[in-house]
C-alpha cells in the first residue's frame, strides 16, 4: 500500500508540474478581470489580509466593467473590453518596473481617444487611474480583481423586467432637458441596451437587475457611462446618469413602444444656398480646400467629428467599411476634426494618431476647438452644430443635399436603417 501510495504521489506531482509551464505568465494573470472606476473617489473596503482580499463595491458610485488578458506569446499581452456583445481589443501596453517605486506598473494607452490606464498590478490586483489627457488634472481612480466575472454581483429572487422600449427624459427641469428612447433586453437578471438620443446614443450597456432596481454600465476608453435606476410604483423608471466623475443628472422612463424621435435629418439645416466652401489644415499641416483639383465634380461626403467621440469612431468605421465594399471615384470623403485641446499642434497631433490608429486613407482636417458655439462659426453654411458627429452631403456642385446629426450605432436597431438610407441617397444623387 505504501509503494502505491507513493506510486500515486509521483503521478500526481508529475502531472501537475506537465501543465504548470501553461499556466505560467510574465506579467499579469491571463483570463477575465473585473475592473471598476471609483467615480467618487471613495477607497474600496478590503476584509482579510493581502493574499485573501476581499473587496466592498459601492454600486450607486462604483462603474464596473469586465475585460479578458489574453497573451500572444511568453511576455507580450492584450486586453480585451466587455461592454454587451461589443469586444474592443487593445494593444497598446506597457508593463515593466517603476524605478520610484519599485513596483510593476502597467500602462493601456487609448490611443484614439487620447486617454489611458496607469496602475501598478500586485498579487492579483491593479490599481491606479483611468486619466483623459486633454483635460486637465482629469484621473479617476481604478482598481481591478483577476478572475471576478460578474460585472455586478448583487442578486435577488424578485426582479423586475424592463425588457422593450421606453420613453425618457434626461436633465429633467433644466433648460438642457432632452428626450431619448431606452431599449433593452432582458435574460434572466442580466440586461443590455442602450439609450438613444437624437446626437447619439450612449453605445453598448450592460447591468442587471436587483429587486427593483436597474444597474448599467459602459466603459470604452473614452466615455464611462453609469446608470442607476429604479422601478417606481406606477411603473416608471426613475434613475441618475452619471459621465465620468465629473457629470451627475437625472433621468425618467416610461414604457412606449410608439415613441420616436427627431428624424435624424431634420435636426440641421442649411442656412445658403451657395455651394460649400471651407479651407482647412490637413495632418500634414497642409492646406486642404473643398476647391482643390481632386474634389471636382464630386459627390462630398463631410464628416464633422472628434476624435475624443466614441460616436464618431463608430461613424467613421461606418464609412470606411462601406467605401471598401462599394468604391466610388465620383465620391469624396473629408472628415474635420474639432478638439479638446486648444493648442492647435496638440489637436493636429490627435488627429493624426487617429488617422494612423484607423487607417484611414481619406483626408483628416482640423477645424478647431470642440466648443459647438465655436465650431458652428467655422462650418457657417449650418445653423448650428449640435451634435458630434454631423455628416454633411452634397451633390457634384457642392450644393447640401442632405445633412444627418448624430449617429446611431451599431448598439442600436437604427444602424441598419441608416445603412439603407446612405446608400439610397447616393444613389439618387448619383442619378
Amino acid at each position: 500500500m505504501r509503494l502505491v501510495y507513493i506510486f500515486f504521489i509521483f503521478i500526481v506531482i508529475t502531472s501537475l508540474s506537465c501543465v504548470a509551464p501553461n499556466s505560467t505568465f510574465q506579467k499579469i494573470p491571463p483570463g477575465i478581470w473585473r475592473g471598476v472606476l471609483l467615480l467618487d473617489r471613495t477607497p474600496v473596503q478590503k476584509y482579510g489580509d493581502d493574499r485573501d482580499i476581499v473587496k466592498k463595491f459601492e454600486v450607486d458610485s462604483e462603474l464596473p466593467f469586465n475585460f479578458d488578458v489574453v497573451y500572444d506569446n511568453d511576455s507580450t499581452f492584450h486586453i480585451v473590453i466587455h461592454n454587451a456583445d461589443e469586444r474592443i481589443k487593445i494593444q497598446d501596453i506597457t508593463f515593466g518596473t517603476d524605478k520610484a517605486t519599485a513596483k510593476d506598473t502597467i500602462i493601456v494607452e487609448f490611443p484614439v481617444y487620447d486617454t489611458k490606464i496607469q496602475a501598478i498590478y500586485e498579487d492579483g490586483v491593479i490599481e491606479g487611474d483611468w486619466i483623459v489627457n486633454y483635460k486637465e488634472n482629469y484621473r479617476i481612480p481604478f482598481k481591478a480583481i483577476h478572475g471576478v466575472s460578474d460585472r455586478y454581483s448583487m442578486v435577488s429572487d424578485q426582479n423586475i423586467n424592463v425588457e422593450g422600449k421606453w420613453k425618457c427624459t434626461f436633465e429633467i427641469g433644466t433648460e438642457d432637458e432632452y428626450k431619448a428612447v431606452g431599449i433593452f433586453k432582458q435574460k434572466g437578471d442580466i440586461v443590455t441596451g442602450t439609450f438613444l438620443t437624437e446626437t447619439g446614443d450612449y453605445r453598448f450597456l450592460e447591468g442587471k437587475v436587483a429587486g427593483s432596481k436597474l444597474y448599467l454600465s459602459a466603459f470604452d476608453g473614452a466615455h464611462a457611462f453609469l446608470f442607476n435606476g429604479k422601478v417606481m410604483e406606477d411603473g416608471s423608471l426613475s434613475g441618475t446618469f452619471r459621465s465620468g466623475s465629473q457629470y451627475t443628472t437625472n433621468w425618467e422612463g416610461v414604457r412606449d413602444d410608439t415613441f420616436s424621435l427627431t428624424d435624424s435629418y431634420d435636426l440641421t439645416k442649411s442656412v445658403s444656398d451657395r455651394p460649400v466652401a471651407f479651407s482647412f489644415l490637413n495632418t500634414e499641416g497642409n492646406m486642404v480646400s473643398l476647391k482643390d483639383q481632386k474634389y471636382k465634380n464630386k459627390i462630398k461626403i463631410i464628416q464633422i467629428m472628434g476624435t475624443w467621440c466614441p460616436n464618431c469612431m463608430d461613424e467613421t468605421v461606418f464609412l470606411k467599411e462601406y467605401f471598401i465594399k462599394n468604391p466610388s471615384e465620383d465620391v469624396a470623403l473629408i472628415s474635420i476634426g474639432f478638439e479638446r485641446y486648444k493648442d492647435q499642434s496638440k489637436s493636429i497631433a490627435a488627429l493624426k494618431k487617429f488617422k494612423d490608429k484607423m487607417k484611414i486613407s481619406h483626408e483628416v482636417l482640423y477645424g478647431g476647438y470642440y466648443d459647438k458655439k465655436q465650431a458652428s462659426q467655422m462650418m457657417p453654411m449650418l445653423d448650428k452644430i449640435m451634435s458630434y458627429p454631423t455628416l454633411i452631403i452634397t451633390d457634384k456642385n457642392d450644393l447640401i443635399v442632405k445633412i444627418h446629426t448624430g449617429f446611431s450605432g451599431p448598439a442600436t436597431p437604427g444602424y441598419q436603417n441608416f445603412t439603407q438610407e446612405f446608400s439610397q441617397i447616393l444613389s439618387a444623387i448619383k442619378k
